[in-house]
């Protein structure tokens, strides 16, 4: 599969989801949050393609991470919160959206 493949099947991959429908995939440890300066497909596309240097930057400079227990308190207390979200098996990588 080329790139270009890859990032078109994982564009169709995009999709949005409320806070109160991630919490069964947090619970499986498969949410990794991606900070809201990267491109949610270039991450995506970055892991699928094994490029592991560059995810262990980002990693590194903790642009992508498991969320913290503040964070899921946070988003526990408002349950609509939404964020765009792309499955990349076996994890569900999670941007928060701009609120309205």
């Amino acid at each position: 599969m080329t790139n270009q493949d890859l990032r078109a099947q994982l564009d169709e991959n995009l999709d949005e989801a409320e806070w109160e429908w991630l919490i069964p995939h947090v619970q499986r440890d498969s949410v990794i949050v991606v900070a809201t300066e990267l491109d949610l497909l270039d991450v995506g596309e970055a892991i699928a393609s094994d490029r592991a240097t560059e995810v262990q930057n980002w990693i590194d400079e903790a642009l992508i991470a498991k969320p913290s227990a503040v964070q899921m308190g946070e988003w526990n207390m408002q349950k609509q919160k939404r964020f765009n979200t792309l499955i990349v098996q076996p994890f569900v990588l999670v941007q928060e959206k701009a609120a309205a």
